[in-house]
């Protein structure tokens, strides 16, 4: 699934050169996730303009109102002037003057909604229970230890919630807490002050690091330019189960794999403790 870093990397492919593009046509595929809310008809004349990132959300600001993307499971947002003819898997085609905007979403999760304002209607709706940025100054250990005291659910779960901050998928949050130094299946209750302001700390590194090598690719994840994330390949936990430590020379761990929540983890045993 598109995670933070590769939503924000796809956002940055193409925000820049739709900005200011007059809409022409809109084509319609299969039905996604949730219906587009007004006539595609209603679209074409309106000028596109700055494109936001909420979450793992993408707000497209137009005319009159604008568009709530997401790339739900497995979907990805190209942008060009010459896109080959549509296939099965490409739902919504913005048409502008200066390019192509194209949904591509194979198990249909995504979605484009149209939404008066990005706080009214249905986009409000629907950011309404997000938590915040990870590079939010509020984002703070205090923040993230108050969020934290009153949930008995395992720290890993707590984070992939997104309730508290947005951003730290699987991946993430498996690096996020090894840097931090935090056993996965620690009680979310049980996390000190000190520690949170070390995992608070951990998640925004890892993100940034994400964003610097344009996210990750585990399947067929490619920003709006067809281009592949390098997060994976540098990743110190995750996907290395019955490999050795890389912390540094004291640690002896071995990487174990487990599931939580239907998700893999993968974590040292040796240094991250609860």
């Amino acid at each position: 699934m598109p995670e933070l870093p590769e939503v924000e990397v796809t956002r940055q492919s193409f925000a820049g050169r739709i900005r200011g593009a007059r809409i022409h046509a809109v084509r319609m595929g299969k039905p996604l996730r949730w219906p587009l809310g007004t006539a595609p008809e209603t679209l074409v004349s309106q000028a596109v303009g700055e494109v936001t990132r909420r979450g793992k959300y993408l707000w497209m600001a137009l005319d009159r109102g604008g568009l709530l993307m997401h790339l739900g499971m497995s979907g990805a947002l190209a942008f060009g002037d010459n896109l080959a003819e549509p296939g099965p898997h490409d739902h919504f085609d913005l048409v502008t003057g200066q390019g192509t905007l194209r949904l591509t979403d194979p198990r249909r999760f995504g979605a484009v909604v149209w939404s008066p304002a990005l706080d009214d209607g249905p986009a409000a709706k629907l950011l309404a229970g997000l938590g915040l940025e990870p590079f939010d100054p509020a984002f703070t250990a205090k923040h993230l230890h108050d969020a934290l005291r009153g949930r008995r659910v395992a720290i890993k779960q707590a984070l992939l919630g997104g309730a508290i901050v947005v951003g730290a998928g699987n991946i993430y949050a498996c690096e996020a807490l090894f840097e931090a130094g935090i056993d996965p299946r620690t009680r979310s209750d049980r996390v000190s002050l000190a520690r949170c302001g070390r995992l608070a700390d951990a998640v925004r590194s890892t993100l940034a690091r994400a964003l610097e090598l344009g996210g990750s690719t585990l399947r067929n994840f490619s920003d709006a330019h067809g281009m592949a994330g390098q997060f994976q390949l540098q990743a110190r936990v995750y996907g290395r189960e019955g490999r050795p430590c890389v912390r540094d020379a004291r640690c002896v761990g071995t990487i174990r794999r487990i599931v939580q929540g239907q998700r893999a983890t993968y974590f040292c045993p040796v240094c991250q403790r609860r």
